[in-house]
């Protein structure tokens, strides 16, 4: 099936971190399709200086020095969310509402390793959560329906 819109996703920090550290994982195969422009891609300003920090402090200077590009690259296609409105706070990680606001308000879904934080927010709001290989086996255009389907 040929998707007509490409996906609209928050791409959760450790998603991003483990695709660009690990090849070959379902990580990675986000990454490469975030390249690629087969998904759209939304954060905030907050969400793109995390995903930098984490990955400075986690890596080794060589390591980030070969990461930074690339993570340029990928904020280069992201579109940048203005927070209009704040549903704080939703999770159990106070981290993680920066990225339940990002997503209300790109009317995004949010793709992350880590779904039982974001439990309420699905529930509470109908934000859609997704693991990495749910996200992937969604760009076939069978998992998904509604608004990102």
């Amino acid at each position: 099936m040929i998707r007509k819109r490409p996906l609209r996703a928050v791409i959760d920090t450790n998603v991003v971190f483990e695709g660009l550290t690990r090849q070959g994982g379902i990580a990675s195969a986000i990454i490469d399709v975030w390249l690629d422009g087969m998904i759209q891609t939304y954060a905030t300003n907050a969400l793109a200086y995390e995903y930098a920090d984490v990955l400075s402090r986690k890596l080794s200077r060589n390591r980030w020095g070969e990461l930074q590009p690339v993570l340029g690259s990928l904020l280069k296609m992201t579109r940048f969310v203005d927070i209009h409105y704040s549903w704080r706070p939703v999770s159990p990680d106070p981290g993680d509402d920066h990225i339940i606001d990002c997503a209300m308000n790109a009317n995004a879904m949010v793709v992350t390793s880590n779904i039982r934080d974001f439990r309420l927010a699905q529930e509470s709001l109908r934000l859609q959560v997704v693991s990495p290989l749910e996200f992937i086996i969604g760009l076939s255009g069978v998992a998904f329906g509604g608004e990102n389907g």
